[in-house]
């Protein structure tokens, strides 16, 4: 699948160069009776699965916009395997809609047969690397086109895990085939939460395999028994200035990417999301001239 994928994930970041905003249902309709201010939108598919008159009116979005497909529920970290009739549910909206990714989390959040509504971590070692890239196979395998993996937001660490997270994503990439979705935000709060430099992160990660970047909102919880505070992925806010200055490093690095404003809690106005994308788009242009300058002084 290789040169296949790297060629379809070119041809999908040149197709969106404008920076997206997640679609989430209390927009739905304003979204489907005007053309959306941004370059395109991202959908969590369990919230179409069983809402059809929801799914009909993004399939009628679908033709008019460009949309990505972020899922929360397929659990490639699951020990138990992936949910396969729930994948089979998510291939059909994924084939009706024809989005130009389709990604998920590095992460399990089933057990037994039951969803634990909770993107849990796995320990970064030899035999979760097998396991998850067994699913990461069968989930590429059953849509037909490639899986983009995003970095987990952490906030405790494995005492057994044998490698970094990005050293296992690396192999993973490796052993899949598959992409990457950074989530910028979350390799800020976990360097932060766990004690890393988020520029070491960003610097180790395979350019190449990076197809999509999410930017989101934090919140600082406060620890009576530990130092300092504990940064959560709530979604919830607007993007922090250290993750806008750590995204146009990351673009520094990786060159121009599909970018996705992501907000899911005490959600606002869509002109308010619309406004974070076009600050991504802004600190994009000038990273682009940066680098215009730079080839045009050689």
């Amino acid at each position: 699948m290789g040169s296949a994928v790297a060629a379809s994930m070119q041809s999908d970041a040149r197709a969106v160069r404008r920076a997206g905003v997640g679609l989430r249902l209390p927009h739905l309709l304003e979204v489907a009776a005007a053309a959306p201010p941004v370059g395109w939108l991202e959908i969590h598919p369990e919230n179409f699965l069983s809402n059809l008159h929801a799914r009909e009116v993004l399939v009628d979005i679908a033709e008019r916009c460009a949309l990505s497909v972020h899922t929360v529920g397929i659990s490639v970290g699951s020990a138990d395997g992936v949910d396969r009739e729930h994948l089979s549910r998510v291939v059909a909206l994924v084939d009706e809609i024809d989005p130009i990714f389709v990604s998920g989390h590095l992460a399990w959040s089933t057990h037994r047969g039951r969803f634990l509504n909770d993107l849990l971590p796995i320990p970064y070692d030899d035999e979760a690397l097998r396991i998850v890239a067994a699913h990461v196979d069968e989930v590429q395998d059953t849509l037909g086109r490639p899986y983009l993996i995003e970095n987990p937001a952490s906030y405790v660490g494995f005492d057994g895990s044998t490698m970094t997270e990005v050293e296992f994503l690396s192999e993973l990439v490796q052993r899949t085939g598959c992409r990457l979705l950074c989530d910028v935000s979350n390799v800020y709060l976990s360097a932060v939460n766990m004690g890393y430099d988020p520029y070491d992160y960003i610097g180790a990660l395979p350019a190449d395999a990076v197809g999509q970047l999410h930017l989101g909102g934090y919140t600082r919880e406060s620890q009576d028994d530990l130092e300092g505070a504990l940064l959560i992925d709530a979604h919830a806010s607007p993007i922090a200035e250290p993750v806008w200055a750590l995204y146009a490093y990351t673009l520094r690095r990786f060159g121009l990417r599909p970018t996705l404003i992501e907000w899911d809690a005490e959600l606002p106005s869509f002109s308010r999301l619309a406004q974070e994308a076009a600050t991504a788009d802004e600190i994009a242009a000038a990273v682009a001239a940066e680098r215009s300058a730079r080839a045009a002084a050689r």
